[in-house]
């Protein structure tokens, strides 16, 4: 373990946090196996070494050295990004003092057993087989959520969402979701009544082979660079693995080839953050991506903002067509992308009905923490909220119901607001970027999409954890976050 240096304590700290980062890139490669290569006989094994991993890396992070070495290291002279690094250092060291190691070992090791009993019982709609595992898991979550929560003097889901987006709370999510739901009901009726005379387009099937094929070529269009990262398969889509190798998974339906190109595509924006993050600060936690929900605004700017414009899409019709034999026109692909229909998948959603999947999640994530909602419960609560939000019926399917996320089986909750926040931020950082490129579809069209990633590369992908995410934001749109951009942005996708 380093021990620390008599003369200068921020270049002790820097190499003890590169040691950590070296461990933290084989667990990220031990989960990506898990989810795609690993044998069904593995999972034992595989969750018990994670595990003693994941308590290894605790220990690096909570070392008894790094207390007295933080201080000291504020006491010498550092330029501002040092500093920068300096306050992600103490807020890592800070975060993991919090929980104890066993605890840590034991969540990893029931996580894995959850995830990979998950993927054959949501198969087979066995929500009685799942049940158990998840409440094992959901126990620890709240163990972790009230240790968090008296540490840091926050409700225990408030601590829980700083997880993954540090300053977040309950109070100002529910104002920015409370004003979500006070126009997106109407808006959706408003849509699906405009588009309810246009035609339906019918999807030939195509192999996933070709799929694959038409993915990577899409990446590549996109910027990927597949020397540092690949594609491939698992039942949940990810990104994952770290900035110099990334490692991106899909899953095909032979049926309909929109959804895995979409998901290819949203991934990709996950992909370019993490290969764009500052290189000179990979290793540190000042090089790591800011939050979960500017992660999401990367993706869901390649999916939403540029994935379902028409200049994009006028770029992949012809690629389409190539691999997948698709005679599908600009026009057609357009209608489907946008086409508004609320479904029992979040991960297939529409932009417009997705965020409704995310404030059904919310709710139930502060009832599981708060013991308002047990898990037994869960299934009843889905249905119900399904109905009211969606009008789409879950009851019984548990599968394309509450079964149907990875997050919440693997015991991580207070992650799902992020998708929507990351939606809000992707319309924020659209509109800034046309006041100073102009249209992204007449980009697009012109073949100037690397305008639109050197801006994003710029303003958010380069600054890494070098600013708190209401810097980065105001830093890079004029102000902090604006739901109205969200609203704006739907309002001019899809209201003729």
């Amino acid at each position: 373990m380093t021990q620390p240096s008599p003369t200068n304590h921020y270049d002790t700290l820097t190499r003890h946090f590169q040691t950590i980062s070296h461990f933290e890139h084989l667990s990220a490669l031990g989960d990506w196996d898990q989810a795609t290569m690993m044998p069904v006989g593995g999972s034992a094994a595989r969750g018990a070494a994670m595990a003693e991993l994941a308590k290894h890396i605790h220990e690096l992070k909570t070392a008894p050295f790094l207390a007295d070495t933080l201080q000291l290291a504020r006491e010498e002279p550092l330029n501002a990004e040092q500093a920068a690094n300096l306050t992600e250092m103490s807020y890592q060291f800070f975060q993991a003092n919090i929980i104890p190691a066993s605890l840590v070992q034991e969540k990893t090791r029931l996580a894995y057993r959850c995830e990979h009993a998950w993927r054959d019982q949501r198969k087979n709609n066995d929500w009685e087989g799942f049940r158990p595992n998840l409440e094992a898991l959901i126990e620890l979550v709240r163990e972790e959520a009230s240790i968090r929560a008296k540490a840091q003097g926050l409700s225990p889901y408030d601590a829980l969402l700083n997880k993954f987006e540090p300053g977040m709370t309950t109070k100002r999510l529910e104002s920015v979701f409370g004003h979500l739901k006070s126009w997106l009901p109407s808006l959706i009726q408003r849509v699906q009544h405009e588009q309810a005379g246009e035609p339906k387009f019918n999807v030939e099937r195509s192999s996933c082979q070709a799929q694959e094929l038409l993915g990577r070529e899409v990446m590549d269009f996109l910027g990927f660079d597949f020397t540092q990262g690949r594609l491939d398969i698992s039942s949940h889509p990810f990104c994952g693995g770290v900035p110099g190798d990334v490692r991106l998974t899909t899953r095909y339906d032979e049926a309909d080839f929109t959804s895995a190109l979409m998901g290819v595509i949203h991934e990709t924006g996950h992909a370019r953050y993490e290969q764009g993050l500052p290189v000179n600060w990979r290793g540190q936690p000042a090089g790591q991506a800011r939050s979960m929900a500017i992660h999401e605004s990367q993706s869901l700017f390649c999916e939403m903002q540029l994935g379902r414009g028409t200049g994009f899409l006028s770029h992949l019709q012809p690629k389409i067509a190539e691999h997948l034999g698709s005679r599908l026109s600009t026009e057609q692909l357009t209608n489907i992308y946008t086409r508004v229909n609320p479904g029992l998948i979040r991960v297939d959603a529409d932009e417009i009905t997705y965020p409704c999947h995310i404030l059904l999640r919310f709710e139930a994530e502060k009832g599981l923490i708060d013991g308002s909602l047990s898990v037994a419960e869960l299934p009843d609560f889905w249905a119900e909220q399904m109905n009211s939000l969606l009008g789409v019926n879950t009851q019984g399917n548990f599968k394309d119901g509450c079964m149907q996320d990875i997050h919440w089986a693997v015991g991580e909750l207070g992650y799902f607001p992020s998708y929507t926040l990351g939606a809000m931020y992707a319309a924020q950082f659209r509109f800034a970027m046309e006041a100073d490129l102009g249209s992204i579809d007449s980009l697009v069209t012109q073949g100037n999409i690397h305008k639109v990633f050197n801006w994003l590369e710029q303003k958010i992908w380069s600054r890494g954890c070098l600013l708190s995410t209401d810097e980065l934001v105001t830093e890079a749109s004029g102000e902090t976050l604006n739901p109205d951009y969200f609203k704006r942005h739907l309002e001019q996708r899809y209201l003729k």
